[in-house]
Protein backbone atom coordinates (compact mmCIF):
# COMPACT_ATOMS: atom_id res chain seq x y z
CA UNK A 1 0.00 0.00 0.00
CA UNK A 2 1.08 3.17 -1.06
CA UNK A 3 1.81 6.27 1.12
CA UNK A 4 -1.28 8.05 -0.25
CA UNK A 5 -3.53 5.60 0.65
CA UNK A 6 -2.00 5.18 3.90
CA UNK A 7 -2.67 8.91 4.89
CA UNK A 8 -5.87 8.48 2.99
CA UNK A 9 -7.10 5.70 5.74
CA UNK A 10 -5.77 7.30 8.49
CA UNK A 11 -7.94 10.70 7.65
CA UNK A 12 -10.49 8.31 7.24
CA UNK A 13 -10.06 6.90 10.66
CA UNK A 14 -9.44 10.27 12.12
CA UNK A 15 -12.66 11.79 10.77
CA UNK A 16 -14.69 9.14 11.72
CA UNK A 17 -13.37 8.96 15.71
CA UNK A 18 -14.05 13.07 15.42
CA UNK A 19 -17.48 12.22 14.26
CA UNK A 20 -18.12 9.75 16.66
CA UNK A 21 -17.09 12.14 19.03
CA UNK A 22 -18.72 14.74 18.30
CA UNK A 23 -22.07 13.23 17.71
CA UNK A 24 -21.64 11.41 20.95
CA UNK A 25 -22.96 13.96 23.16
CA UNK A 26 -27.23 13.65 22.32
CA UNK A 27 -26.85 17.34 23.30
CA UNK A 28 -24.32 18.48 20.64
CA UNK A 29 -25.72 15.96 17.79
CA UNK A 30 -29.14 17.88 19.09
CA UNK A 31 -27.75 21.17 18.19
CA UNK A 32 -25.64 20.33 15.01
CA UNK A 33 -28.62 18.83 13.90
CA UNK A 34 -31.21 22.10 14.75
CA UNK A 35 -28.12 24.41 12.98
CA UNK A 36 -28.12 22.40 10.11
CA UNK A 37 -31.86 22.34 9.81
CA UNK A 38 -31.58 26.18 10.21
CA UNK A 39 -28.98 26.19 7.49
CA UNK A 40 -31.32 24.34 5.23
CA UNK A 41 -34.03 26.66 5.49
CA UNK A 42 -32.27 29.79 5.12
CA UNK A 43 -31.19 28.30 1.95
CA UNK A 44 -34.44 27.58 1.07
CA UNK A 45 -35.85 31.19 1.99
CA UNK A 46 -32.68 32.49 -0.42
CA UNK A 47 -34.07 30.68 -3.15
CA UNK A 48 -37.37 31.74 -2.92
CA UNK A 49 -35.95 35.57 -2.53
CA UNK A 50 -34.02 34.74 -5.75
CA UNK A 51 -36.70 33.46 -7.70
CA UNK A 52 -39.05 36.40 -6.57
CA UNK A 53 -36.37 38.57 -7.61
CA UNK A 54 -35.99 37.05 -11.04
CA UNK A 55 -39.34 36.84 -11.54
CA UNK A 56 -39.70 41.01 -10.95
CA UNK A 57 -37.01 41.32 -13.26
CA UNK A 58 -38.95 39.00 -16.24
CA UNK A 59 -36.44 36.72 -15.92
CA UNK A 60 -36.90 32.95 -15.93
CA UNK A 61 -35.81 32.03 -12.21
CA UNK A 62 -33.85 28.85 -11.62
CA UNK A 63 -36.89 26.51 -10.48
CA UNK A 64 -38.28 26.81 -13.84
CA UNK A 65 -35.26 25.50 -15.23
CA UNK A 66 -35.27 22.73 -12.36
CA UNK A 67 -38.74 22.41 -13.56
CA UNK A 68 -37.69 22.46 -17.73
CA UNK A 69 -34.85 20.15 -16.89
CA UNK A 70 -37.08 17.48 -15.43
CA UNK A 71 -39.59 17.68 -17.64
CA UNK A 72 -36.91 17.39 -20.56
CA UNK A 73 -35.45 14.18 -18.43
CA UNK A 74 -38.86 12.65 -18.60
CA UNK A 75 -39.55 13.48 -22.70
CA UNK A 76 -36.03 11.64 -23.57
CA UNK A 77 -36.86 8.55 -21.30
CA UNK A 78 -40.65 8.35 -23.27
CA UNK A 79 -38.70 9.06 -26.12
CA UNK A 80 -36.12 6.19 -25.50
CA UNK A 81 -39.14 3.69 -24.29
CA UNK A 82 -40.71 4.71 -27.51
CA UNK A 83 -37.98 3.79 -29.92
CA UNK A 84 -37.22 0.72 -28.05
CA UNK A 85 -41.18 -0.43 -28.98
CA UNK A 86 -40.76 0.70 -32.62
CA UNK A 87 -37.33 -1.60 -32.93
CA UNK A 88 -39.38 -4.09 -31.74
CA UNK A 89 -41.89 -4.24 -33.63
CA UNK A 90 -39.84 -3.67 -36.89
CA UNK A 91 -38.08 -6.77 -36.08
CA UNK A 92 -41.12 -9.09 -35.19
CA UNK A 93 -42.30 -7.40 -38.49
CA UNK A 94 -38.99 -8.35 -40.30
Amino acid sequence: MGIRDELKKQALGLSGKAMEKLMGDEKRALAVANAIGRVQRGKQALDRGQDEVMKALNFAPKSDFKAVGKQLAGLKRRLRELDEKLEALSEGSS
